[in-house]
């Protein structure tokens, strides 16, 4: 197979033989696999067979986790239920009661709400700090710290963290180093490349990338993912297999659809650095030598009636999610960031003004027009 991530993210089924050669990997939509008799059960516990329960493991999962794992550049790699799930697993892989992680402030409001509301059941300890103050991540690490958590490129604000400075203080005081790279996927970043111990995905998002599944994907390496499988088969977080099934079909072209939004992305935030009616632009600058994402932020706090804006969106689509081929919208304040105390939105920017767009394929010229046309509708005389 060829080494470049285009062939990579294309060919990651293997050649099969036998009776009936599928070029594409059946759906094995089964709870469970048959035996031929007690010796042959024995067989799977002593590993010579692969596959007993789907709950514990099933040819589709095993796919889609060894798949990113592969345009990752990562030993091993799993898939689970969701991404939050994916977060969860990653978490419980490092740490036990009684340990303390230490969590970026300007992350996803999903993983905000589990880190301090969830964790605590059990009995992990969570601080959130900004990660670029790396004073202040010394200051908050503690005698019983064993994470470092962030985003390759953060929720909604799209900050690129710098993973090289994060892994190199994890080192200084042997803290495990976890990234969510669902915004950047692996054809922008691949934090294992600079270190980090374990990276996650929302496959829901671009992996799939058509708005169709739930899943999510854990990476890193073999002994932490050993670990990692046992607590997805124990809760019980493991991903049915046509969810599987059809990420993988999904995967097959990230690489053509992410140059499409990206290439896509950069021309719709260009629009808006000198629109008037755009108080503020996010868009990282120099996050990959391929682009820097699909997702645009923007804020129109003071210059747009904003419940105006999302009316006269026209064929642009509200949804809470992100990271389909259609371009979308959504309203952080209310959906993905709800969860955080308001207080802690006003520190972190998330304004009644904010909007993230996830920006889609179609042509460049239709997104800004229909962008244009709604601000143009929402604008205050």
């Amino acid at each position: 197979m060829g080494e470049k991530f285009a062939t990579k993210s294309v060919h990651f089924t293997s050649k099969t033989s036998g009776e009936i050669a599928s070029k594409v990997t059946p759906i094995y939509q089964t709870s469970a696999f048959k035996f031929n008799d007690l010796e042959d059960i024995e067989r799977f516990y002593q590993g010579e067979k692969d596959y007993l329960y789907s709950r514990v493991g099933n040819p589709n999962t095993d796919e889609l986790g060894s798949a990113v794992a592969q345009l990752e550049e990562a030993p091993a790699g799993i898939a689970t239920s969701s991404g939050l799930s994916a977060i969860l697993i990653g978490i419980l892989s490092v740490t036990k009661a009684g340990d303390h992680v230490i969590a970026s402030t300007d992350i996803y409001g999903g993983t905000y709400e589990l880190f301090a509301r969830e964790l605590a059941n059990f009995g992990i300890e969570v601080s959130f700090i900004d990660f670029t103050d790396q004073e202040a991540i010394k200051t908050g690490i503690q005698t019983n710290t064993k994470l470092l958590y962030s985003e390759s490129i953060t929720n909604p604000l799209l900050r690129v963290e710098n993973m090289e400075q994060l892994v190199h203080l994890a080192k200084q005081n042997n803290l495990y180093t976890m990234i969510d790279n669902t915004f950047a996927t692996p054809y922008l970043l691949q934090p294992y490349h600079s270190g980090i111990d374990l990276v996650v995905h929302s496959a829901t998002k671009y992996l799939g990338g058509h708005s169709d599944v739930t899943a999510g994907v854990l990476v890193g390496d073999a002994d932490l993912l050993a670990k990692a499988k046992t607590k997805v088969v124990n809760i019980g977080t493991t991903l049915s297999p046509f969810e599987a099934w059809l990420t993988c079909r999904g995967l097959k072209t990230l690489d053509v659809r992410m140059e499409r939004q990206v290439k896509n992305a950069q021309a719709l935030a260009d629009a808006f650095v000198t629109h008037p009616a755009v108080s503020k632009v996010y868009y990282p600058t120099h996050a990959s030598k391929k682009g820097n994402g699909a997702i645009v932020s923007i804020d129109l706090s003071g210059k747009c009636d904003i419940e105006k804006f999302f009316r006269s969106l026209d064929w642009v689509k509200i949804v809470p999610t992100l990271a389909g081929v259609e371009t979308t919208v959504s309203y952080p304040r209310t959906t993905s960031h709800r969860a955080l105390p308001i207080e802690v939105q006003e520190e972190l920017a998330i304004t009644e003004g904010l909007v993230r767009i996830s920006v889609g394929i179609e042509d460049s010229a239709d997104i800004i027009g229909a962008f244009e046309q709604a601000i143009i509708k929402a604008k205050y005389e």
